[in-house]
């Protein structure tokens, strides 16, 4: 229902009246903030925090410090209870009496509580997939952000080692077996990594510690969580006796993930078509780029030449020796606003998260001052010294990574999001718009020129494209085609060029994480966007360089936090938002 203010309606008929008024629209009226909607939204966020403490301590609020979710089947089941109750109110908020930013939150809450909804429980996955336990347990945020002094610091890691063998009780209680393949692997590395880590390299971290009633409590739950992860891991290799095949989610259900997690709705063929294209045409530059980088080599070869150009200090000196580079490129370019002075620093992976070849852990937004850390995964010590050496990166391959993870990537993304005007934005912030822009941030440098046009750097960023392509490509022939992981596997291969190590990683990988689809699908999503945004913009102001527009299409993309695209699309366009892809 629309409402007129009386004094406004006078004038309306008054200018009707006159033929001497100039028919002028008055000046919309903007609904103030609800209080009632601000109230429901920060009540949200306490009972998510209450339910999940770990992400509330992830995330900054460190007054949850050692308190662990309840992940037994009555804790997930109540969980989902809650998100259900919590999405039922939120859609019985009348939207019209919202500001449009709340209108805006509001369906940002509704699909965050609808993503959860999915893989908690819609999909299945605490009861198939050891990833959901997994993804909750990295211990980083003890152990290497600098948020409290050590002692302070080993207070919370002990009450988070106290809680594995809880959870570690819960993962066998609720996984039904058999299960793939894959899983087991993944459960056999994951979980067995903590076991050295645990009893080794964590304690080192409080060493420096005196307090010798708290080394004490420390080594009992060490001992206690390592005996835990230890029966765990025996427990995933038993498994492989009856392991099988079957991770698909199946094409209904995709369809469902899709739609519930990212608000994509456009068809699965559509998307594996646009993927199929993106691929065509990287691969053509790619070509073409050898061509230029060694002249009369096979692709295969220029690809190893590049492959094989490797930092003598290895991958992390060389990151470390690039990141201000980057950073100073953005600033002299403009083309994105960098808020804040932080920096991020760089480390190898803690064995426990190995099977990620390379991340990021950036502090919440409640945090101040932290500092983030890049981590860079070293090979498997199980492979042979040449699948070792293969699976290092080379050094234009690095800069890609670092690109991707820092600058202008995932740590500059942080920096807008960490500073959304809201709280719903600053916290959840989804797949496809945080990987997506990581992605889309390796070609924009390209775009933008850095590495002066070195056909080397154009192969290192159009490789990792193909690679992010044939993710999009396993996901959805894995899930909803019938491709095997073999299949995949020889994917990687064949077009992305990866080693045995990264292809035998990023197909098992597609098993487990079917939205690891995301990197490229969101990549496609915003460049679509800026293309249709620029448009729209250029009709206002004909003869303009499109490239001169980048720089506020980049703030404001990274203003909302992190949404499902097609919201911001939405948004951003005006309602009339055509076509994701």
């Amino acid at each position: 229902m629309r409402i007129f203010h009386r004094p406004a309606m006078l004038a309306a008929v008054a200018c009707l009246l006159l033929a001497s008024c100039a028919r002028q629209a008055p000046a919309p009226t903007v609904a103030a903030d609800n209080p009632a909607w601000t109230s429901f939204a920060n009540q949200y966020i306490e009972d998510t925090f209450k339910a999940r403490p770990f992400l509330a301590v992830q995330n900054g609020r460190h007054e949850f410090d050692g308190q662990m979710p309840d992940l037994s089947a009555a804790g997930i089941a109540a969980e989902v209870k809650r998100l259900e109750a919590a999405r039922a109110a939120a859609a019985a908020i009348d939207a019209t009496g919202l500001s449009p930013a709340q209108r805006f939150e509001r369906e940002y809450l509704l699909h965050v509580i609808g993503s959860d909804l999915f893989w908690w429980s819609k999909s299945g996955k605490p009861f198939r997939n050891p990833a959901f336990y997994a993804e909750q347990m990295d211990p980083e945020v003890y152990l290497s952000r600098q948020y409290a002094p050590l002692e302070t610091r080993l207070k919370g890691y002990i009450g988070y080692a106290r809680a594995l063998p809880g959870i570690a009780a819960n993962v066998r209680a609720n996984l039904k077996t058999p299960l793939p393949r894959t899983f087991v692997e993944y459960g056999v590395n994951n979980f067995g990594g903590y076991v050295d880590f645990l009893k080794n390299d964590a304690p080192k971290v409080f060493a420096s510690v005196a307090d010798p009633a708290a080394q004490q409590e420390l080594a009992t739950v060490t001992a206690d969580a390592v005996k835990a992860m230890g029966e765990l891991r025996e427990w995933f290799i038993a498994q492989r006796k009856s392991a099988n095949d079957a991770f698909a989610l199946g094409p209904e259900l995709y369809a469902t993930m899709l739609r519930d997690t990212e608000a994509v709705t456009m068809g699965i063929a559509d998307i594996e078509a646009a993927g199929k294209a993106d691929l065509d045409k990287n691969t053509a530059a790619l070509a073409a780029a050898c061509a230029e980088f060694a002249p009369g080599a096979s692709v295969a070869e220029c690809v190893a030449k590049v492959k094989g150009r490797k930092a003598k200090d290895g991958p992390v000196a060389s990151a470390r020796a690039e990141l201000s580079t980057l950073k100073q490129f953005i600033a002299d370019k403009g083309f994105v606003s960098i808020p804040g002075t932080e920096e991020a620093e760089v480390a190898y992976s803690p064995p426990y998260n190995a099977q990620n070849s390379a991340y990021i852990n950036i502090p919440g937004p409640y945090e101040k001052g932290v500092t983030s850390v890049y981590n860079i995964s070293p090979p498997d010590p199980k492979w042979t010294p040449a699948q070792r050496a293969a699976y290092v990166k080379g050094i234009a391959e690095v800069t890609n990574t670092s690109i991707h993870e820092v600058w202008p990537g995932h740590f500059l993304q942080f920096l807008h999001a960490n500073r959304s005007k809201s709280m719903i934005g600053r916290l959840f912030v989804g797949y496809a718009y945080a990987e997506g822009w990581g992605h889309y941030s390796e070609q924009l440098m390209w775009d933008m020129g850095y590495g002066n046009g070195s056909a080397e750097m154009h192969i290192a960023q159009l490789l990792d494209a193909l690679w992010r392509d044939c993710r999009l490509l396993s996901s959805i022939g894995m899930h909803t085609k019938g491709m095997t992981v073999a299949e995949s596997d020889q994917l990687f291969r064949d077009k992305a060029f990866n080693d045995f190590g990264n292809a035998r990683q990023q197909a098992n990988r597609g098993t487990y994480d079917p939205a690891y689809l995301n990197y490229t699908l969101g990549k496609l999503m915003i460049v679509k966007l800026r293309e249709d945004w620029v448009a729209k913009q250029l009709a206002a102001k004909p003869g303009a360089d499109p490239k001169s527009l980048w720089r506020e299409f980049h703030d404001r993309y990274l203003s909302y936090g992190g949404p499902p695209i097609p919201l911001v699309r939405a948004d951003m366009l005006g309602g009339d938002n055509g076509s994701v892809l």
